[in-house]
C-alpha cells in the first residue's frame, strides 16, 4: 500500500473509531475492521475473563457466534489463540492450517477461508482480542501497516473506553458511599467521620467491599 492510500485510509480509520462508553467503542471496532480493512468480510471481539469464561461481543454477523462458540469449545483456532495465547495469529489458508484441523472444517462450513485474530489489550480481569474473518482463501497473507495501524487505534480507544468507564464506576460508587454514610448518620445520630468509619468497619468485619455495603444500606438489607 502506497504512503499517500496509508494516509486516507488512516483518516478513515480515525473518524470510524469514535470513543465512547466500552460497549459503543466495540462495536464500532468490529464495525471499522469491516469497513477500513482490505480483505475483512466479518469481524468480532472475543474477551477472556479472569475465570477463564470467553464471550464474544460487537459481531457483525450471527454467523460469528457459532464461529467463536467452536473455537472456545475446541479451544483451538486465530481468535481463540490471540486472546489467550499469542498477541497475533493469522491463518490465510484456514482449510489446509495444520494448527486448526478440527476448528477449521467449521469455518470452511460457514463459508470462511481465512482468519486473523490480533491482541487489542491485556488487563486484570480481562483480556481482549480482533477477529478477523474473509470468504476469500489466502486474505490477511500480507497484513501490513494498515492492519498494525488499526490495531494501535483500537487499543487505544479501547483504553480509553476504560479509563471512562472507571471513572465513572468510581463517581457512582462515591454517591453510593455518600448516601450510606447520610443514612447512618440520620439513623444513629453520628458525624459523618463516625458514620464512614461505622461502614468501613462494617465493610471489614464482613470482608465485603464498601461499595457492596452501601448499597445494601441503602436498599435497607443492612442495619435492620
Amino acid at each position: 500500500m502506497d504512503t499517500q492510500r496509508l494516509l486516507e485510509q488512516a483518516e478513515r480509520l480515525s473518524k470510524a473509531l469514535t470513543p465512547g462508553d466500552l460497549d459503543h467503542t466495540l462495536a464500532r471496532i468490529t464495525a471499522a475492521a469491516v469497513e477500513v480493512l482490505p480483505e475483512v468480510d466479518y469481524a468480532s471481539m472475543t474477551i477472556l475473563h479472569a475465570d477463564g469464561r470467553l464471550e464474544t461481543v460487537a459481531p457483525t454477523d450471527e454467523l460469528l457466534l457459532t464461529v467463536d462458540a467452536a473455537q472456545y469449545a475446541l479451544r483451538e483456532g486465530p481468535c481463540y489463540d490471540a486472546a489467550a495465547e499469542s498477541v497475533h495469529v493469522i491463518s490465510p489458508y484456514l482449510d489446509s492450517d495444520p494448527r486448526f484441523p478440527r476448528y477449521a472444517a467449521t469455518a470452511v462450513a460457514a463459508g470462511i477461508e481465512a482468519q486473523a485474530g490480533l491482541r487489542l489489550y491485556d488487563a486484570v480481569k480481562s483480556r481482549g482480542a480482533l477477529n478477523l474473518y474473509a470468504r476469500r482463501p489466502g486474505a490477511f497473507s500480507d497484513f501490513g501497516a494498515l492492519g498494525l495501524l488499526f490495531q494501535h487505534q483500537a487499543a487505544t480507544a479501547i483504553e480509553y473506553a476504560r479509563e471512562i468507564q472507571n471513572l465513572q464506576e468510581a463517581v457512582r460508587t462515591r454517591g453510593l458511599i455518600g448516601n450510606a454514610v447520610g443514612i447512618v448518620m440520620e439513623r444513629y445520630q453520628l458525624t459523618d467521620d463516625r458514620a464512614f468509619a461505622f461502614l468501613t468497619r462494617l465493610s471489614q468485619d464482613g470482608n465485603t467491599k464498601l461499595r457492596v455495603i452501601a448499597e445494601q444500606i441503602i436498599e435497607g438489607t443492612t442495619l435492620r
